[in-house]
Formats: structure tokens, C-alpha cells, sequence
């Protein structure tokens, strides 16, 4: 608020070229969702990412990419969860889990919700390994009670990404946790988060039956990194954050021409 009574947070929402979600008022709300504008919502979870990196990196990944893809499509960009399904990561102290059935829960009443004021679409940008089963079922669900198409975005394009830009080679097949790619990822997205002089590699042996059969990350890895990333770079982070912005713009795109000839107009806010 300045001194002469005008709140400028609240006009930069309103020129913004999407609607922030933390900012705007119900009115703009409304116009949003009888426009039939595309609604993104982040997802991540808070969990441990090694000594170097904080326990909020995937909100903060998928927040940014979500920032990205609402700044394109003109999408109202709806507030981060902070809360994931992070049981495997549950043994590392600071981490907070929820429930698979939780996870599951709190989308589908987000979508009932959004359905109540006219939307019929929504996009998950997921940041999580763990959320991915309860975010799929909640958008099946959310389709069948709901009559809203939900997609789920899970960093599409990653490993071909990944196999251009970094290094070091991942500690496991498709799997990236507090290594080259997070931490630089976390350079772009919010570099006062991490401490490169905590940064050290670790590639721990997986068991014979993982994944297939679930396992407490901290009887895998004793520092919770998997990988290594030390060679992380903003640079690296921004061009990872490219290439995965364009492959989820692609995604997206798609959904929004099939959900627009399958879903219904919106209604009119009650």
C-alpha cells in the first residue's frame, strides 16, 4: 500500500497477464471461469532433498514451471500445495507426508469446488514421484462426479531433457532426487535456497525388488541425495526449465482443443 492509498501488489495483479491466484479478488475470479480460461493448480510435497537443498524443492519446481505455463496461456494460476504423499521420504526429519487417500481427497473437492462456479477443466503441474498415483485417481474421479477433465503435468520430457543438459548420469533409471538436476533447477527457480557448500554425491545401491516393492528412502541413502550435484548450474536449471516448459505447453495445448469439443460451456457462476 502506498502513501497515497493504492495498493500496488493488487494493481500488478490486475495487469498481470494471468491471474495470480494469491491476488486476485473474486470478481476476476469470476470472469475467469465464465470465460472458460485454463485454471493451473502446482502441486508438490515437502520433503528432504538432501543437505543442500530445502524441504520445499518440488513446491518450488513445480510452482515454477506452473508460473511459466500460466504466463502462456493466460491461465489463472491457483496457490501451491505445499503437501504431498512423501511416505518413502518419511524417515528424513522434516519430512511431512499426507495420506495417499488424502492427496486424493483434497483434488477432488478442489474440483467439485472449481465445477460449482463453472469450470470444467484443470491442470496439475506435479511436482512428486509420490502424488502421481492419488493425483491420476483423483482426476478420474473428478471426470466421472464432476464432469471436469483434470490433467496431470509430471515434468513431461524430463529424461530426454536431462540426457542434453547434465553431466552427471541419474542414480537410477528416471530417477532424479537432489541431484544435478533438482539443484539446478532449484538455481533458476529460487537460488537462495540452496547451499552448493553443502552439496556432496551420493549413488546408493537400490534393492533388487525397488520399485516394485516399497522401500524407506533412508535405508537406501544415508544423506538423501541420489546422484550427484555438484556440476548444477543456473544455467542448466533455466535450460531444463525450457525444454520442459515447452514440452508441457505441447501437452496442454492438446488437452485444451480435446476438452473443448468434449466438455460442456461453462456455466454461469451461481
Amino acid at each position: 500500500m502506498t502513501g497515497d492509498g493504492v495498493d500496488k501488489g493488487a494493481e500488478q495483479a490486475r495487469d498481470a497477464p494471468f491471474p495470480d491466484g494469491e491476488r486476485i479478488g473474486w470478481q476476476q475470479a469470476r470472469d475467469h471461469l465464465t470465460a472458460g480460461k485454463p485454471i493451473i493448480l502446482p502441486w508438490g510435497a515437502y520433503e528432504q532433498h538432501g543437505p543442500h537443498l530445502p524441504l520445499a524443492t518440488d513446491t518450488a519446481m513445480a510452482a515454477e514451471l506452473a508460473l511459466r505455463l500460466a504466463a502462456r496461456f493466460g491461465a489463472w494460476l491457483l496457490p501451491a500445495i505445499g503437501y504431498g504423499e512423501t511416505a518413502n521420504n518419511a524417515g528424513f526429519p522434516g519430512t511431512l507426508s499426507l495420506s495417499f487417500d488424502t492427496v486424493r481427497a483434497i483434488l477432488l473437492d478442489l474440483c467439485a469446488a472449481l465445477a460449482r462456479h463453472g469450470a470444467r477443466r484443470l491442470i496439475v503441474v506435479n511436482g512428486d514421484f509420490g502424488n502421481q498415483a492419488p493425483l491420476k485417481l483423483a482426476a478420474r474421479q473428478a471426470r466421472q462426479q464432476c464432469d471436469v477433465s483434470v490433467l496431470i503435468v509430471d515434468y513431461p520430457g524430463l529424461e530426454q531433457a536431462a540426457a542434453e543438459v547434465l553431466e552427471t548420469r541419474p542414480a537410477a533409471p528416471g530417477f532424479y532426487h537432489a541431484d544435478e538436476f533438482e539443484t539446478s533447477v532449484m538455481l533458476a527457480a529460487a537460488p537462495d535456497s540452496v547451499r552448493m557448500d553443502r552439496a556432496a554425491p551420493e549413488y546408493p545401491r537400490f534393492p533388487p525388488t525397488y520399485p516394485a516393492l516399497f522401500a524407506e528412502l533412508d535405508t537406501i541413502s544415508a544423506s538423501g541425495v541420489f546422484g550427484d550435484p555438484r556440476p548444477a548450474s543456473a544455467e542448466k536449471g533455466r535450460a531444463l526449465l525450457d525444454a520442459l516448459t515447452r514440452q508441457a505447453a505441447t501437452l496442454i495445448t492438446e488437452f485444451l482443443a480435446e476438452t473443448n469439443q468434449t466438455t460442456s460451456p461453462p456455466r454461469r457462476p451461481e
